[in-house]
């Protein structure tokens, strides 16, 4: 038997070494890329409603994976006019659009979800605030969204947090952002039975389901 040298001996520890080593990496990758959480994506009987949605405003638009129980995601029609959790669209002339999602029940509470685009704008937009005073009512335009409060970040969302809102998103808390020169928002309501804090969970559990669905004609 060939006796082995010490330059042999210190090779073979070296490729024991590397060996060792690119095993224990493969089995960490591998355990890593289990624990990585899939993609979320928009429920099959879901997508067609926001395809809908998107190729009527020629602009993408934002299909929620999750949504806080018992609210379903799924549009009927063109525009539909909610129920039961379901929602309620909306498209206006500047291809703005607001998805409203509510569900209320007698001594049981309300949950309500909005989701808003506008395409190509980037500024927040004005609302009518009206304030009774002496027997009158005095109406000036106020930002839509205001006293923003920080902000958020999820799968590449950088959404600003605002606390004070107007018309449909009156008492909510919101999140817009921007996305190809379009401003986009999620909000809730806070109301019985949720806390501020079950709101803003919810709000960051949607935020980080939100899917991207393109306009395909």
């Amino acid at each position: 038997m060939k006796k082995l040298t010490l330059a042999s001996l210190s090779i073979l520890a070296a490729v024991v070494l590397v060996a060792s080593g690119c095993g224990a990496d493969t089995a960490t990758s591998s355990k890593a890329a289990a624990r990585r959480p899939s993609a979320p994506t928009c429920p099959a009987t879901w997508r067609p409603g926001w395809q809908r949605l998107a190729n009527r405003i020629h602009a993408p638009v934002y299909c929620p994976s999750w949504l806080p129980d018992p609210l379903t995601g799924q549009i009927v029609g063109q525009v539909s006019f909610g129920g039961a959790g379901g929602p309620a669209v909306s498209v206006s002339p500047d291809r703005s659009y607001l998805v409203s999602l509510a569900w209320a029940e007698p001594q049981s509470g309300e949950v309500h979800v909005n989701l808003r685009g506008y395409p190509a704008r980037g500024k927040v937009p004005s609302c009518i605030y009206e304030d009774y005073n002496h027997g009158k009512i005095y109406r000036k335009p106020v930002p839509c969204f205001r006293d923003a409060r920080g902000t958020v970040h999820d799968r590449g969302i950088t959404a600003t947090v605002y606390t004070v809102n107007q018309d449909a998103d009156l008492w909510h808390v919101l999140y817009a952002w921007h996305y190809r020169g379009g401003l986009y928002s999620l909000s809730e309501h806070v109301a019985l039975p949720l806390t501020y804090a079950k709101v803003v969970a919810n709000l960051h559990r949607m935020l980080r389901g939100l899917v991207v669905v393109d306009p395909t004609r």
